[in-house]
């Protein structure tokens, strides 16, 4: 049975629907670093929020731990390098607080045109300064959105129901989509000129960080009121405070800084300003719903081996994953072949599928041939960190996809690049269900593939079979099946030989010295 750990305050439904699902679950809060790392060990998963840190040590001493949940949508905490490295999927909700987040920005944007909590500290105080907080307006006026995805989208929604006009920065915004949400696609100095009000509503990365840079603030419009509720670091915030000052920001409403708590931060005092401490996923109904979320997405995964917004790795249905699992494991035996066989020399790879592959998910597929030929290299490879360990050694990988018809109901090829060419191998499904090898390195040849395998390449001469036959037998190693293939009676020879027990480099070094035999490589899959 699965084992999973919640680490962090969450909603006790969590570990109702974990439960429900067969997944054995602790919930304990409030662990150290070192605590942590000390039972982190035996765990399968490890369902999170903010404050625990998930670290490259922390994964080191995870040594079963197959997934991280985020419950949320920030992933700060969790070190995404490293974990894939280690072959650990991170998950997080992006949908579960969208509206909660989506409706915070626009109450903070009534807060900034009507200048509500000014407003308040003032009557409160026993002021009635009704002449002081002249407001202004939604109605008719123009919000910039920079980033138009889930919750950039809702916003937009809400802001045309009150009647004001939406323009959106966002490099992925489709033409079609834009008309579909009903708003105006610009370019960033387009917006800053234009828009009354700008809110933020994209990821942190190395292109969106100090995107309102104290350059794009000056391209504003002069009196334009600024709302974030997406990442601190999308604002100059020095630049900010000095914008505010001069009155060319009318107003800002800041619900996270770059650092966090923000108990202290030059901006607070500043005139206009309105700041909340990140409260844009902070509503019960959206504790729940990330809670609830997070425990569903991490059971199915450990459970039917689906993957659902998962931040290093293909997404997986758990209805897609049975279809796929027999394609999974052939093109992880495929993999693992060119990588025994020819991986040293390997610059590209290229995962071709055709027939009914062809119909299916392709991304898992291309996952297992990276994991079954990057398994030369790591004894922990797995579909998470395959790609990872890939692109960290420089290998091209390539994805093809035919619609045509082939001489099989369905087809996977692998072909790799070396310095002495292309060398590929294929295989199918027998029955749907059965991985087996079709060709390999331009000949044909039938064979499962089973766990302990020799291959051979030798001249096609009369008496080899009876002299491999008799050397195996002398070394104790019972054949399984013989599998052969030749370009031409007389030419080159593959043998592909099943064994009951693993072939030996001192038995594969008898094998390659009998004469004509350019070639034994012992395979393990």
């Amino acid at each position: 049975m699965p084992k999973v750990l919640i680490s962090d305050q969450m909603d006790p439904k969590a570990a109702e629907v974990f439960r429900a699902a067969g997944v054995e679950v602790d919930e304990i809060t409030g662990l150290s670093k070192d605590e942590l790392k000390a039972i982190i060990g035996q765990y399968d998963g490890l369902a999170i929020r903010s404050a625990t840190k998930v670290t490259p040590d922390v994964l080191e001493a995870a040594t079963n731990l197959k997934v991280v949940g985020r419950a949320g949508i920030g992933v700060d905490n969790v070190d995404i390098p490293a974990a894939s490295a280690r072959g650990v999927v991170v998950m997080n909700t992006p949908f579960g607080n969208s509206i909660t987040t989506a409706e915070h920005a626009i109450a903070l944007m009534f807060a900034l045109a009507r200048e509500l909590p000014a407003a308040d500290s003032s009557t409160q105080a026993g002021k009635w300064e009704k002449n002081r907080f002249m407001g202004v307006e939604l109605t008719g006026k123009t919000l910039g959105l920079i980033g138009a995805g889930n919750i950039g989208s809702i916003v937009a929604d809400r802001a045309l129901g009150l009647k004001m006009k939406v323009i959106a920065y966002d490099p992925f915004l489709t033409a079609e989509r834009a008309v579909a949400l009903g708003i105006e696609k610009v370019e960033l100095d387009d917006l800053l000129a234009r828009a009354d009000f700008i809110t933020l509503h994209t990821p942190l990365t190395d292109q969106t960080r100090n995107i309102l840079s104290r350059e794009n603030l000056a391209k504003t419009k002069a009196g334009v009121r600024i709302i974030n509720c997406a990442r601190g670091g999308l604002i100059d915030e020095a630049a900010l405070k000095e914008a505010l000052e001069s009155g060319h920001v009318a107003g800002a409403a800041l619900d996270v800084f770059v650092e966090e708590p923000a108990k202290q931060n030059p901006l607070f005092g500043t005139q206009n300003l309105v700041a909340t401490p990140h409260l844009g996923a902070s509503t019960t109904e959206a504790q729940v719903n990330v809670a609830i979320q997070v425990a569903e997405q991490m059971s199915e995964f450990l459970t039917r081996g689906g993957v659902t917004n998962a931040l290093n790795m293909p997404s997986l249905s758990a209805e897609e994953a049975p279809k796929l699992k027999p394609y999974m494991a052939l093109a992880e035996k495929l993999g693992a072949i060119v990588g025994q066989l020819e991986g040293e020399k390997a610059s590209a790879i290229a995962i071709e599928v055709e027939g009914a592959a062809a119909q299916l998910n392709q991304k898992p597929i291309t996952g297992a041939v990276l994991a079954g030929f990057m398994g030369v290299y790591s004894q922990t490879v797995n579909m998470v960190n395959a790609p990872f360990l890939a692109k960290e050694r420089g290998l091209d990988v390539r994805e093809v996809r035919h619609d045509r018809e082939g001489d099989y109901h369905t087809l996977v090829r692998v072909t790799i690049t070396t310095p002495e060419g292309q060398k590929s191998v294929a295989g199918t499904l027998f029955a749907n269900a059965a991985p087996r090898l079709v060709e390999i390195f331009g000949i044909r040849v039938e064979a499962e593939l089973e766990n302990d395998m020799i291959y051979i390449v030798n001249e096609d001469a009369p008496g080899f079979i009876g002299r491999l036959g008799t050397l195996l037998g002398e070394s104790g190693i019972n054949i399984a099946t013989f599998n052969l293939g030749r370009r031409a009676a007389g030419g080159e020879a593959v043998a592909l030989i099943s064994v009951d027990s693993p072939v030996g480099q001192e038995s594969a070094a008898r094998i390659k010295a009998i004469p004509g035999v350019r070639i034994a490589t012992p395979l393990r899959f």
